[in-house]
């Protein structure tokens, strides 16, 4: 096995710093404004994404790389707060779709506003449009196959 080059560990020390730090930020932002965290706000936008609202729950963990453990207590606790609801899927009473909620819609709006400002304030406003745009091709090409 070759080692890794000196650059090759320095990127990725610095990615993984970059994500933590960035995240932490985020999530503190929303906890100051009284919301929930970033897996919420994920869940809310992928469903809101779905066609009619509505995916299953495997569909949610694909799109936002949830393990189905985790998934699904954040779900059972997204439905205590009337913001999504299940159903049962067509046709198939072991499966099931999770689908937004008015409520869910609401909130994942409200959070947008705290969060997109806080990816302006830690990212937009440290990189210009061309850095950014750099930034996203060569993450791209780290979680291409």
């Amino acid at each position: 096995m070759q080692e890794p080059s000196a650059a090759v560990i320095k990127a990725w020390g610095r990615l993984i710093r970059a994500e933590r730090v960035v995240v932490g930020r985020i999530e503190a932002e929303l906890k100051n404004a009284g919301l929930p965290s970033l897996h919420w706000y994920d869940v809310l936008l992928e469903l809101k994404r779905g066609p009619d609202g509505r995916l299953t729950p495997r569909e949610i963990e694909e799109a936002g790389l949830f393990e189905q453990y985790n998934l699904s207590r954040l779900l059972d606790r997204m439905e205590t707060e009337g913001l999504v609801h299940r159903i049962p899927f067509p046709g198939d009473k072991r499966r099931q779709l999770i689908e937004i909620t008015d409520k869910g819609r609401a909130l994942q709006e409200r959070m947008w506003q705290v969060y997109g400002a806080a990816i302006n304030r830690f990212i937009g406003a440290k990189l210009g449009e061309k850095e950014a745009g750099q930034l996203s091709t060569l993450l791209l090409k780290l979680v291409q196959e």
